[in-house]
């Protein structure tokens, strides 16, 4: 965190909160909201969480400890902490449409533009600059997922909206399609009010519909089941008992908020950078899975895909085909890449290989019957 050098005898914080959020609308924020760094309430359930192995691979949740509620610890010095969404969901996000056709790639909307942590990342250090020309060198950091903070407490605390039973942030007018940042200051700003009630209700939709059970129990989300964490974090094989649940989705999963009431009321983004690369849209698995590293990286450029890597990359896809509707031209593609395939990738590809000659083997069986019935039942028509 920068030097701080401000007086606070000279500044109106009052006034300064007001126009932190005028500029935070002007840099493209849907909304901004401050807050305390007391998040002791939650102390309890994210050990608990932690506890159950909930968060699975992924060791940097556990590795910080308690740092994830005491921002103060994670950024010495931090007494406020500015809380911004910025809304991501695109024009004819086709959901249905994608879902549907099993022969296309399905890709989580927020994933098919540019990478959210730079954009906002970038935005946010420059609303610290913007501030920090009103008020002098101050002490500021911006974080957009990539920290120990928990940062749908902190929006919820914020006044941004409340956390829903599928454990994401959902706001009455905007529903759950938008990116969460922060920026910890150490300036003493007035905070909002928790302003939004729990409007979850009897609603348990998400839980019901979540095509792993991911979602345990309201407001809890067990990783190792969730599609997101299967595609994107986990780093090894993905687990056979959920490889058929799968379906077409390779790299993310939207099911918990397509199913949520309030998103019929989500907005669409204005920001050209979420808008999807036509390279990633609903394009063919066959298509996605011939791409070569250099192709991969290159039509994947900014995006957040990029991080899984070519290799997990394969692997989501090869499943993804496993779970399509049966072609020859999905057993020739992956036969194709079978023998350089790497051990990871190889496993998925002959349980793909698996999936589709059964799958081809009981359609044939099927139209064979259909021949007899006709031959048999209608032998002049035969």
């Amino acid at each position: 965190m920068t030097t701080t050098t401000h007086s606070s005898v000279d500044i109106n914080y009052t006034e300064l909160a007001q126009k932190i959020k005028l500029w935070g609308k002007e840099l493209g924020f849907a909304e901004v909201g401050i807050t305390d760094i007391d998040l002791n309430e939650h102390e309890a359930q994210l050990q608990r969480w932690l506890d159950k192995g909930y968060h699975g691979e992924m060791d940097y949740m556990a590795a910080h400890g308690m740092k994830r509620a005491r921002p103060a610890e994670l950024v010495p010095g931090t007494q406020r902490v500015i809380s911004v969404k910025m809304n991501y969901l695109p024009p004819d996000a086709s959901f249905a449409r994608a879902l549907k056709n099993k022969q296309t790639a399905y890709i989580s909307r927020y994933a098919l533009g540019r990478d959210y942590h730079k954009v906002i990342r970038n935005r946010l250090k420059k609303l610290g600059q913007r501030i920090e020309q009103e008020v002098g060198q101050f002490g500021f950091r911006p974080f957009v997922d990539s920290a120990p903070v928990l940062e749908r407490q902190l929006a919820e605390k914020a006044g941004l909206g409340w956390r829903g039973k599928n454990s994401l942030l959902i706001h009455k007018q905007a529903g759950s399609w938008f990116f969460l940042g922060e920026l910890f200051v150490d300036l003493p700003l007035p905070t909002d009010d928790q302003s939004q009630e729990e409007g979850c209700g009897k609603c348990n939709a998400c839980l019901t519909l979540c095509p792993t059970g991911a979602i345990v129990e309201p407001y809890v989300v067990d990783a190792r089941r969730c599609i997101s964490y299967l595609t994107i974090e986990l780093q090894g094989p993905i687990p056979e008992q959920y490889r058929s649940l799968l379906g077409n989705r390779v790299y993310g999963c939207d099911d918990c908020q397509l199913v949520c009431p309030w998103n019929r009321y989500g907005q669409l983004t204005d920001e050209q950078d979420f808008h999807p690369r036509q390279q990633l849209k609903d394009q063919e698995l066959v298509t996605l899975f011939n791409w070569d590293e250099p192709t991969f990286l290159k039509n994947t450029e900014g995006s957040p895909i990029r991080r899984i890597g070519h290799e997990r990359w394969l692997r989501n896809l090869a499943v993804g085909l496993g779970n399509a509707n049966p072609d020859p031209g999905i057993i020739k593609a992956l036969e194709a890449r079978l023998e350089s395939a790497s051990e990871l990738v190889r496993e998925h590809i002959v349980w793909a290989l698996e999936q589709q000659r059964t799958k081809q083997t009981q359609q044939h069986r099927k139209n064979a019957r259909l021949i007899r019935i006709i031959e048999k039942g209608l032998p002049r028509d035969a």
